[in-house]
């Protein structure tokens, strides 16, 4: 199998989960339970906090020291510039997330469906830059990632997906819309995740010795969106500790996805 081919794979097994998780609204009746939703939540929580450590920021510290750099401050420089790139993101569109009465970014006239989507779209950005940007870093013969590391990733984040696809697509369902309207909504959010990637792929093989900051950036969209959303939802109202739970188990899946594959 060529370089090609398993990249375009790995960047399409994130799309996969997402779209799997978007079709349980052909299989359950009614509304997801709040505790599954919060143990859902808490496990894709747990799944980037790990993805974050074990499979971006420790490559880009051992990148940065391969090239002589001085180790930590491209991790840092770019974890920063990640963090503030996702708060911009989240300042400028306007989205509404699942439990949420107010919309959040610009005032807009979208109906509440369509900024769900936004919502975990806006999730999405950093999860398809993480995959593009461990791919690159395979596709450039850099030692610190391998194959096996990149798929785990790209796996890993495919597992949280299939959550986070149910979560967009079920609670549409109750605002009136259709199974397949929601379906598609849910489907049309995750679309942005192999797009992302294909931007980052390209945009690493221009400035190959940026890959460090680059891994980095990724690590810190996707805390942003850990700290400030996944989290919150999760141990909102009763039973927070069911989210807990959820997150220790998605931490440890993708821990031991990493160190097994990688």
């Amino acid at each position: 199998m060529s370089d090609t081919v398993k990249i375009m794979i790995g960047i399409i097994l994130p799309l996969l989960g997402t779209s799997a998780g978007a079709a349980m609204v052909f299989l359950m009746k009614g509304e997801m339970k709040p505790a599954l939703q919060k143990l859902l939540l808490g496990f894709a929580s747990g799944v980037m906090i790990a993805a974050s450590v074990w499979s971006l920021l420790i490559p880009s510290i051992e990148m940065a020291a391969e090239q002589g750099q001085t180790a930590w401050i491209p991790a840092a420089a770019g974890f920063l510039l990640g963090v503030g790139f996702l708060l911009l993101l989240d300042s400028v569109i306007p989205h509404l997330h699942v439990n949420a009465d107010q919309p959040e970014g610009r005032h807009s006239r979208l109906g509440r469906s369509a900024m769900l989507v936004l919502a975990v779209t806006l999730h999405n950005i950093p999860e398809g830059m993480a995959v593009g940007v461990v791919f690159a870093g395979v596709a450039s013969g850099n030692t610190a990632i391998s194959a096996a590391g990149a798929f785990a990733l790209a796996i890993g984040i495919a597992v949280q997906n299939f959550p986070e696809g149910a979560i967009i697509s079920m609670p549409l369902i109750g605002s009136g819309v259709s199974r397949r309207k929601a379906f598609s909504y849910g489907v049309l959010s995750g679309i942005v995740e192999p797009i992302g990637a294909v931007v980052t792929i390209l945009l690493t093989s221009l400035i190959t010795p940026a890959l460090p900051c680059i891994l980095a950036f990724a690590a810190g969209a996707m805390i942003y969106v850990v700290v400030e959303e996944l989290i919150p939802e999760s141990q909102s109202g009763e039973h927070s500790n069911i989210g807990t739970i959820g997150a220790a188990a998605g931490f440890t899946l993708m821990m031991i996805l990493d160190v097994a594959l990688g």
